[in-house]
């Protein structure tokens, strides 16, 4: 008889670790396997993504996070019959001590409370996953299962029309601020910023600091798009700059730019030079202005030539890597050594 796996959400909208339990969803459905996809009944876009590609859904009615940890733990006792593929710490952490279950952590716990949490949600599990070798490294006992994206296309390149991009939050960790900053200094006056991304969720602190960088740069030169999918985005910027301060787990909009063969500048904050690869040339001091203005001025002036030979390794490496391909490989060389039937 054919195992089903069970893919159990954190959240119920679709941050990053959950666009990569609807990945994993969909590359499951494309090998032949029955999955479910577990997730909390309000917002219900995880369950409403996870129906589209294929899977089937449950859904669990909770008032509050306390309450979905107790109710789904119940439902993984009482219901659960297969795999259970844990997506975040909240729902390995409320099955904590069950059998036959993964553990995949998207991001690095950032308080005392949060890896005392990890170190019982961890019990009882067969594997802990985590997106890179830079969250391996500070996770005892973690193995890498890179994160991939969904099939984007390769753009044709415009002609330079100095446009510089940021997509992601609008907040001080991610960097906002700081190409906003770059951008005000003398050698890139004249070039515009497209955003696009909210501050939803975001708080004051660093919410305000992003509004103002921007105010000071000028509306002329701003231009926002708000929440759009990242092929809009990579049409509409010539350089696309992601510059966190904070130790990024992964990196997804990164291998997404890979694909869409959009040149781009990181910071060298946590995981994001994994993704990109360690000949990837135009990486930033995370936290650092005026270095982000000079390498973003880098890449802008790089010639037809540099930027294709770039572009085209990147594309590359996602195809190798980050490609649904990738991941569908990732996923079944993982059921084989778990020994899903």
């Amino acid at each position: 008889m054919v195992e089903r796996i069970h893919l159990a959400a954190n959240n119920p909208d679709l941050g990053g670790g959950e666009q990569v339990l609807v990945r994993t969803a969909a590359a499951l459905v494309d090998l032949g396997r029955p999955v479910t996809v577990v997730a909390p009944d309000a917002p219900t876009d995880v369950l409403d993504a996870a129906s589209r590609v294929g899977a089937d859904v449950v859904a669990i009615r909770a008032d509050g996070r306390r309450d979905h940890l107790r109710r789904l733990r119940a439902w993984d006792r009482d219901e659960r019959d297969g795999l259970l593929w844990c997506h975040g710490l909240v729902p390995a952490l409320a099955t904590a001590g069950h059998g036959r279950r993964v553990v995949h952590l998207h991001q690095l716990p950032r308080s005392r409370p949060q890896w005392a949490a990890l170190s019982v949600a961890r019990r009882g599990s067969e594997r802990l996953l985590v997106p890179s070798a830079f969250l391996a490294a500070a996770v005892r006992g973690a193995e890498v299962c890179a994160n991939w994206t969904d099939d984007v296309d390769l753009l044709e390149r415009p002609s330079a029309r100095r446009r510089v991009g940021f997509m992601g939050r609008l907040a001080t960790d991610k960097g906002a601020d700081l190409v906003a900053q770059a951008l005000a200094a003398p050698p890139l006056a004249g070039t515009e910023l497209v955003v696009a991304g909210d501050d939803r969720w975001v708080p004051a602190e660093q919410r305000t600091p992003v509004a103002a960088a921007l105010t000071a740069l000028g509306h002329e030169r701003v231009r926002r798009l708000g929440r759009v999918a990242p092929g809009t985005f990579f049409a509409e910027v010539d350089v696309a700059v992601f510059p966190s301060r904070v130790a990024e787990s992964f990196g997804l909009v990164v291998a997404e730019a890979m694909a869409a063969g959009v040149p781009f500048v990181i910071s060298d904050a946590g995981a994001l030079s994994e993704v990109a690869g360690p000949d990837h040339p135009w990486v930033a001091r995370a936290g650092d202005e005026a270095d982000l203005s000079r390498v973003v001025g880098l890449a802008l002036a790089a010639g037809p030539e540099e930027v294709d030979a770039v572009t085209h390794a990147a594309r590359r490496r996602w195809e190798v890597h980050y490609s649904p391909e990738a991941g569908r490989l990732r996923v079944a060389r993982l059921l084989a050594e778990l020994g899903v039937g």
